[in-house]
């Protein structure tokens, strides 16, 4: 079996930049344990596997340990080689995916991503999180991760975290944000229990980031940075209960994979 494999720099228009996610088209689904190895084999924090439906297309996504419910950066890269490469002719698709359905629109160069928003509420601050930044944030919340707000953009920048901390909280991972002077806001993620230290650029962090900084601002739609050391550029819209991500995408390369026979993992 050969299989095409498209490697899309997310949140970027330049190659180097933004997050690399892999990005696999299949006709069927492979064993999801061959998903994982291939995933695994990567070792960049996401690749996305999709296969067509009647409606448009089922896509999942594998970090290099484990399948997640929801992975932006992957879906738009996604979109990107579907509009680009694979002779895609209208300018919306629809996936079905474990978090419901997403919507891709194309508008020129940006991808415009349609996303369930997820607001976060406030928690108490978990000792791990103060061990692991060495310093007491502002504000804590929770979604699918913890939002911890921080008072100026240079401590965003300047955290080094203590992994081993946060590889013992119970959620996916750890935002950290604060409000930006050239941006709305910027933020860092870091999700250690998934095989991730830090995500260059993460955009279902930003379906929890929208609500909360959206509120604190008094307006629907923001512009963000998440400034990893690749960095990666993000336009955020709040419409009700969805949250609209915009960004660009590049490719950096497409090759194939061989697979002659697997083998189950134990």
């Amino acid at each position: 079996m050969e299989l095409t494999h498209y490697q899309v720099d997310a949140f970027a228009d330049r190659p180097f930049e933004g997050n690399p996610a892999a990005v696999i088209p299949l006709e069927t689904w492979l064993p999801d344990d061959v998903m994982q190895s291939i995933a695994e084999e990567n070792n960049i924090s996401e690749t996305a596997f999709f296969v067509p439906t009647e409606k448009g297309f089922h896509i999942r996504w594998f970090t290099p340990t484990s399948e997640v419910d929801l992975c932006g950066h992957a879906t738009l890269a996604t979109a990107y080689v579907l509009f680009n490469f694979l002779s895609y002719d209208k300018d919306r698709i629809e996936f079905d995916s474990k978090s419901g359905t997403l919507t891709v629109l194309q508008n020129e160069d940006w991808l415009i991503m349609d996303f369930p928003s997820q607001p976060p509420v406030s928690c108490d601050v978990p000792d791990e999180i103060i061990k692991a930044f060495g310093k007491t944030p502002i504000e804590c919340l929770r979604s699918e991760d913890y939002i911890v707000v921080f008072e100026t953009e240079s401590d965003i920048a300047s955290i080094r975290p203590d992994m081993d901390y946060l590889k013992r909280l119970d959620l996916r991972g750890v935002i950290i944000t604060a409000e930006s002077n050239q941006y709305d806001f910027v933020s860092r993620f870091f999700a250690p229990k998934y095989g991730i230290d830090e995500d260059p650029v993460t955009g279902s962090a930003h379906t929890q980031l929208t609500p909360y900084w959206s509120g604190r601002m008094g307006k629907t739609r923001l512009t963000a940075k998440q400034i990893s050391c690749r960095g990666g550029e993000l336009i955020c819209e709040l419409h009700g209960d969805r949250v609209l991500i915009s960004g660009k995408a590049v490719k950096y390369m497409e090759g194939k994979i061989e697979i002659k026979t697997w083998q189950p993992l134990e």
